[in-house]
């Protein structure tokens, strides 16, 4: 079975420091909710910006990425 590497929570450059350290990720989850937690299976890695590992989810799921308009 293949580990997964899911990046929680990046929006600035700390982004590359973890791509550094961690290689890149397979999953990039906006926020830490129900659905990112779904996508994480056993032995996957997961690597968050802010916070510690344990921290609790948000209570409403987040939103995709919006694409800005042309």
């Amino acid at each position: 079975m293949t580990r997964c590497v899911h990046y929680v929570g990046f929006r600035d450059d700390r982004f590359l420091t973890a791509f550094r350290a961690f290689g890149g990720p397979v999953f990039i989850h906006r926020v830490w909710d129900r659905r990112a937690q779904r996508d994480i299976g056993d032995g996957d890695l997961v690597v968050f910006a802010n916070g510690p590992a344990d921290q609790p989810m948000k209570e409403r799921n987040g939103d995709d990425i919006v694409e800005p308009a042309p």
